[in-house]
């Protein structure tokens, strides 16, 4: 099988700038729409909003890799991390551990990228692991590093990097192209172009044990950031995750080959749905400060806790929306109790109704 680092002229990729012009304008349209969005938020609800994000990027990055982490969990460690209030729920060393680099990425955006960096951001993400020899450094095994799928007897061999021999010269060369294709650089590319080919180029080369993926998503990241000249608290992980088949696919598609104008659309195309999410997050910030404001001292100690707990769900609400047995639970009280407090936040138009008897469910109701 030719893979792309085996062909000649790796690893110099190409692909047809003029395919990728239009999404290259519409990417900075919306970054001044997303900058513009989050100036209106408070300091208070622009700290929730950064938490929310890259607690959502934290666990969504880690579920693309089949690791299940707990939400609520990760933002306490990022709230410890940035010195916000937080509560006193146990973390896992996981959990910390991809708080943590997601604070790292956040914070060092602006600086060149080095080995030093990738070697840290690998030993956060490794805390605690035993299944792996090198923490912390570029693999040094002598097996093939292959991606895989499939029965142990007949798998199916999705991609294979270069041998563990290879990675440091291949490291070397790629951190020389990630700083050089920096704006104000020796080679500047457009945003997206860099960002789709950094991923790319990276889990080609796969250099670590494990984490490739979730290394490759913190650089295209720190790409966007300094494209853009600030943190982009894009949801890339999230989109990337609600349709990973796809990813995959175009993954192994384009690690055939050196064209890969077919991925940097692809990736370009998620990057705005991305944004997009982004806008649709500051948006919900802003409607619930102007929720509380109509709503200020109306509600009684159980509404305001289940009210909240709705908030913390994001805008995507309860799956379903919020049922009579929801309530319950978040307020331990009575059924009866539950029944009363409900009605009343539909008559005040705090909640809207829907669904009859057991199939009643309740959602916020925002501009």
């Amino acid at each position: 099988m030719q893979w792309n680092w085996t062909q000649q002229g790796w690893p110099e990729f190409t692909y047809d700038p003029v395919r990728l012009e239009p999404l290259e304008q519409q990417f900075l349209l919306s970054s001044g729409e997303v900058v513009g969005a989050i100036r209106h938020v408070s300091d208070d609800e622009r700290d929730q909003l950064r938490i929310e994000v890259l607690s959502e990027e934290a666990v969504k990055t880690s579920e693309i890799e089949g690791q299940m982490l707990d939400r609520l969990s990760v933002q306490s460690s990022l709230r410890r991390q940035f010195g916000l209030e937080a509560d006193s729920r146990p973390v896992k060393p996981q959990e910390r551990g991809i708080a943590e680099m997601m604070v790292d990425v956040y914070g060092t955006w602006s600086k060149r990228l080095d080995h030093e960096t990738l070697f840290r951001w690998h030993g956060m993400l490794m805390t605690g692991s035993r299944h792996i020899g090198t923490i912390g450094g570029y693999r040094t095994h002598e097996d093939a590093m292959q991606i895989v799928s499939g029965r142990h007897d007949k798998p199916t061999i999705h991609f294979e990097a270069p041998p563990s021999t290879r990675v440091p010269e291949e490291m070397a060369s790629y951190v020389d192209w990630f700083n050089k294709s920096a704006p104000h650089d020796e080679s500047p590319l457009p945003a997206l172009t860099r960002a789709g080919i950094g991923h790319l180029y990276f889990e080609s080369i796969h250099p670590f044990e494990d984490g490739n993926g979730r290394i490759g998503r913190a650089l295209a990241e720190k790409s966007l950031a300094q494209n853009i000249g600030q943190p982009s608290l894009v949801a890339l992980a999230f989109t990337i995750e609600e349709a990973r088949k796809t990813y995959y696919s175009q993954l192994e598609r384009n690690q055939r080959m050196l064209d890969i104008t077919e991925w940097l659309v692809y990736f370009a195309e998620t990057i705005l749905a991305a944004q997009q999410t982004t806008l649709r997050r500051v948006a919900f910030h802003l409607n619930k400060a102007k929720f509380y404001d109509r709503f200020r001292g109306k509600f009684n100690e159980r509404q305001e806790k289940a009210i909240a707990r709705m908030f913390r769900e994001g805008p995507a609400g309860f799956k379903g929306g919020l049922s009579a047995e929801n309530y319950i639970s978040i307020t331990r009280t009575s059924r009866a109790t539950a029944t009363r407090d409900l009605h009343d936040l539909v008559e005040k138009g705090v909640l809207r109704r829907t669904g009859e008897r057991r199939h009643t469910r309740y959602s916020l109701r925002l501009a």
